[in-house]
């Protein structure tokens, strides 16, 4: 009797349609069997080859690719794969994607959309808590039995009344401010043109925003105008009891700005997900306890991981079929 040919698993995965990854989506990792069933991935960090040799022994058959957020899609690498039609990213923000080539060369991009909105917002109003109520320093200061040696811990502050400015007004900018609207706060936002759905008052000047409230809460997409928008002279307009929250992009915010405010006490505290040089954190930030950090999960939700995995063998499955995409982002 013939035993079971084990290249058959392989020959299967030959005839599945070819997608590239240049690392692994924390999605994919989640799920890579469920993917594996339907595609046949390519995963340069396997092979020994250096990556644009590894690109170009696969250039003619790749015309899918799968991206994270944390790595960049230059032009260099795009010129690497001169059949690729189709990429689609874990994330929502588009900075990483080189689109102006995408455009130049046809390529359709995809993104998460709006499936993140939600959870990204919950953890601003967290990290917004946490800094006011001091929730995570408060944890320290019991667990390292502080309470029982030193005993009342210092006070926190309130979150409703609060003027909070929302930088920012897409999806998550919107469901930050219809969140901490319920909690009593005062919302206005600042973005690159006023909505008209939105009733909040607008500021279209990121300076007059912060010098009018006591908190911003930052959600806009980080692109040239943006970046390095959140610098000392807005820092120092928001005032000593200013709080920033940073759900966005590390590099909308002078990183260094930020910390020398925060050493000096020109502003009041940080609620920080997203860093300039992930995941290299500033170390001065380490030990103030008026700073609270996240590393980057915002979006890291169970129910975000499947909705997302939901989106991306749709998308993948749409592209190979040549059907609508979802969340095609319009390249202008």
């Amino acid at each position: 009797m013939g035993k079971h040919d084990p290249s058959q698993k392989e020959k299967i995965a030959d005839d599945l349609p070819s997608v590239l990854l240049l690392r692994q989506p924390f999605v994919f990792k989640v799920y890579e069997r469920q993917f594996s069933e339907k595609f046949r991935f390519l995963k340069p960090w396997e092979s020994s080859l250096p990556l644009h040799q590894f690109l170009s022994t696969h250039a003619a058959s790749v015309q899918a690719a799968f991206f994270s957020a944390g790595r960049p899609i230059t032009t260099d690498i795009l010129q690497n794969l001169p059949e690729l039609r189709f990429i689609m990213t874990s994330s929502a923000g588009l900075d990483h994607i080189d689109l102006n080539e995408c455009k130049r060369r046809g390529i359709k991009v995809a993104n998460a959309g709006s499936i993140f909105s939600e959870d990204v917002a919950d953890t601003a109003v967290g990290l917004l808590i946490d800094v006011l109520r001091r929730v995570s320093a408060a944890n320290w200061f019991v667990k390292a039995g502080l309470w029982q040696q030193k005993g009342d811990y210092p006070l926190g502050h309130k979150l409703g009344g609060k003027r909070v400015g929302v930088v920012g007004m897409g999806s998550i900018g919107l469901n930050v401010a219809k969140k901490l609207n319920t909690f009593g706060c005062i919302i206005s936002y600042n973005s690159r043109k006023k909505k008209p759905h939105v009733t909040f008052p607008f500021y279209p000047n990121i300076q007059e925003l912060a010098a009018n409230c006591e908190i911003i809460i930052i959600c806009c997409a980080l692109m040239d105008q943006t970046r390095h928008m959140i610098d000392k002279n807005v820092m120092m307009a928001l005032g000593k009891e200013g709080i920033i929250v940073n759900v966005a992009r590390g590099a909308i915010i002078n990183e260094k700005e930020l910390v020398q405010c925060l050493l000096k006490g020109e502003i009041a505290g940080a609620g920080l997900d997203v860093f300039e040089n992930e995941p290299n954190v500033p170390e001065e930030l380490f030990h103030l306890d008026n700073v609270v950090m996240t590393p980057h999960n915002a979006v890291m939700t169970e129910e975000s991981m499947n909705n997302l995995y939901e989106i991306v063998i749709g998308n993948l499955e749409a592209f190979f079929s040549n059907k609508p995409l979802i969340f095609e982002v319009v390249q202008v």
